[in-house]
């Protein structure tokens, strides 16, 4: 059972960027899936999450309006578009899978390997 998390990379400031999370080993349609980062000497924080069919999305407060999460479950993908790019947006993001959406890491049942994202001109 593997999560994994990827499209980041080095974008600049005010630019666009969208992560993909894909799962091998288990159905990602049956699961909420949740996104969150963790910068360079910070702890890890909630980001997005949305439920198994996509129909409820949830956002962290800071991130509203320039974060977008949406689900593709026929490719078994779960995407974060990222808008509107900041330096202070650095960070290796995650993702995780899990029944029920929750803003808590080990809320989830499974948790994968993140993707850099760093945003610097």
């Amino acid at each position: 059972v593997q999560l994994q998390a990827s499209g980041g990379g080095l974008v600049q400031p005010g630019g666009s960027l969208r992560l993909s999370c894909a799962a091998s080993g288990f159905t990602l349609d049956d699961y909420a899936i949740g996104w969150f980062r963790q910068a360079p000497g910070k702890g890890r924080e909630f980001v997005s999450t949305i439920n198994r069919s996509g129909s409820s999305t949830y956002y962290a407060d800071s991130l509203k309006g320039r974060f977008t999460i949406s689900r593709d479950n026929a490719k078994k993908t779960v995407y974060l578009q990222m808008s509107s790019l900041k330096p202070e947006d650095t960070a290796i993001y995650y993702c995780a899978a899990g029944p029920n959406s929750r803003s808590t890491w080990y809320g989830y049942e499974h948790r994968g390997q993140g993707t850099l994202v760093t945003v610097s001109s």
